[in-house]
């Protein structure tokens, strides 16, 4: 059965971001961070490192630390929901 309609570029492209990210949890969450926190969120924090489970995040501002550790169980579940068992363990929020 043919298309009506060509896909949107969008799905090439989530696609081909998921195709090159790197195999590891880092790389898992750095894909799926703007879906999951959000435009405003990921415009102020990037996840940076990993250490045993635990991705380290590194946000513009203290209170944006802050606001991501206040979060950070909400943010666990979020990732479990969008990664399953590749979800980490922890966050770690630092500013800078």
């Amino acid at each position: 059965m043919a298309r009506k309609a060509p896909r949107p570029a969008s799905f090439a492209l989530r696609a081909a971001l998921r195709e090159s990210a790197p195999r590891t949890g880092l790389g898992a969450v750095q894909t799926v961070w703007p879906q999951v926190v959000g435009d405003a969120i990921a415009t102020a924090t990037e996840p940076v490192s990993e250490r045993d489970g635990v991705i380290t995040i590194r946000c513009e501002s203290a209170t944006w630390a802050q606001e991501l550790t206040l979060m950070e169980g909400e943010l666990l579940k979020r990732l479990k929901e969008q990664l399953g068992d590749a979800a980490p363990k922890g966050l770690r929020c630092s500013a800078g």
